[in-house]
């Protein structure tokens, strides 16, 4: 009785070698796989595309390429990081009185009350010491006087000349 033989070769050592060799690229693909999963995993959020990711690289070899080319080029924990310290340093830079102009962004301190840039008011002038006021505020914080209502006047409504007929309702 003759041994299994892979492709048709017939000497028990180069029989083994071809095996070994097969056996190495079986496992280095099912490594590849979990490679696979296991990056995508740390790389994307939706379970679907992880899914999508990992039944790609279950092509021998080549999944896993077009996978490497596809995909995000940074870990979620380093986007999450980097957003967290974006927010830190703008926390920073509102403790330390970095405004902008809300037309133009230009940067602004806290109590100009017209933007140098695009000339737009920014605050209004209490009427008695003269302070930039927030317009939500209903007295001046520094002097305690009542802040005008800034909205426009409504218009009277004109009388009808004594002569006007009535309007049917």
């Amino acid at each position: 009785m003759t041994p299994f033989a892979i492709f048709g070769i017939e000497n028990s050592g180069l029989n083994l070698a071809v095996n070994l060799v097969l056996l190495f690229l079986v496992v280095l693909w099912i490594a590849l796989i979990y490679w696979t999963f296991a990056d995508a995993r740390r790389r994307i959020e939706d379970p679907m595309l992880i899914g999508c990711a990992t039944a790609a690289s279950l092509f021998p070899f080549v999944g896993t390429m077009v996978y490497t080319i596809v995909r995000p080029p940074e870990y979620l924990d380093d986007v999450r990081e980097r957003e967290l310290e974006m927010q830190a340093a703008e926390a920073r830079l509102a403790q330390l009185g970095y405004h902008l102009c809300p037309h133009c962004d230009f940067e602004v301190e806290k109590d100009f009350l017209r933007c140098p840039n695009c000339l737009r008011k920014l605050k209004d002038p209490c009427r008695s010491c003269g302070k930039p006021l927030d317009p939500l505020w209903k007295m001046c914080p520094y002097c305690e006087t009542e802040v005008e209502s800034t909205a426009a006047p409504r218009r009277a409504r004109r009388r009808r000349a004594e002569g006007a007929p009535e309007p049917t309702p």
